[in-house]
């Protein structure tokens, strides 16, 4: 494992690929590897499975390696796979081998939905993970405040394959201090918050940002992290401005429509149902007609 070369590699548009799901709700796979081939096709280098995005906190182990299984197929020497993993640390290290078999080249750890969370605890859950898969690189997703630069670099010193940092908190000044003084260079730092918190990050030390629209429109994405690289501002904004609408959307009431509304997306251009598990719920009409809307903005068909 080239730990350089994943740290590059990482420094681009982390896209997260949804779920599609039948009338039945079962995994809707023709679907998915359309919305696969779409990404890669579009521009994209790095393809997330299993992320918030792909509903992995309603998807059964069965579910979740059947859609590694897809995705991985999809990517192969096309993209990089990173590869979603959590809930207690033996499920997480026995689907991050699985993903790792089936040719992911590194893991995105969720952040620890468990009540009662230490700094000192998340450090060993994220050291038992990464040790147990010496052979893939690990990018801790992080949206707790009470997670500083020491622990970073702590988890680091114990398990060098913690490369990346997904840092998902919407504080682009906090980050600016956590991601100088845990290592600009020692992590690649992804803002985890999509497109429009990438500007700010990327301004503060970020190098690339995570996406669900791109599963929609890759190359906005693509483009906007084309502009972020270059250091034109001004053209960055000027995508940012195409998007927010639709980023808005995602974010409003607390978020509760963030995997919907792309979902919504999709099926207007004809890829899958627009179906989510509960507790999500698809967006209201009002909403879907903002989504068309949106759509013939972009020209995305």
């Amino acid at each position: 494992m080239d730990l350089s070369a994943l740290r590059s590699r990482l420094a681009a548009v982390v896209a997260i690929t949804p779920t599609p799901f039948t009338d039945e709700d079962t995994i809707d796979r023709p679907a998915l590897e359309r919305v696969v081939a779409r990404l890669v096709d579009g521009g994209i280098d790095v393809v997330t499975v299993n992320g918030n995005t792909g509903e992995f906190y309603c998807l059964t182990p069965a579910e979740r390696r059947t859609v590694v299984d897809v995705v991985a197929d999809g990517a192969r020497g096309r993209a990089l796979l990173l590869a979603g993993v959590g809930f207690d640390a033996g499920t997480a290290i026995e689907d991050a081998r699985y993903a790792g078999e089936r040719g992911a080249e590194a893991i995105m750890v969720h952040q620890p939905v468990h009540p009662y969370l230490s700094p000192e605890g998340w450090i060993d859950y994220h050291r038992r993970i990464a040790s147990a898969v010496p052979g893939l690189a690990v990018v801790p997703y992080v949206k707790n405040p009470a997670i500083g630069p020491g622990h970073f670099t702590e988890l680091a010193d114990a398990c060098p394959n913690v490369i990346a940092v997904k840092y998902a908190l919407p504080d682009t000044g906090a980050f600016a201090v956590v991601a100088r003084q845990a290592g600009l260079d020692r992590f690649t730092w992804i803002a985890g918050l999509a497109e429009l918190s990438a500007p700010g990050y990327v301004a503060v030390g970020a190098r690339g940002f995570t996406s669900g629209l791109a599963a929609v429109a890759p190359q906005v994405s693509v483009t906007l992290q084309d502009a972020l690289r270059r250091g034109d501002y001004d053209s960055a904004m000027k995508i940012w401005d195409t998007v927010r609408e639709f980023e808005e959307l995602r974010l409003a009431r607390n978020s509760a429509d963030n995997v919907s509304v792309v979902k919504e997306a999709l099926h207007q251009i004809g890829l899958g149902n627009p179906w989510v598990r509960s507790p999500s719920t698809r967006p209201q009409e009002h909403d879907r007609r903002r989504i068309t809307a949106i759509l013939e903005t972009w020209g995305v068909k």
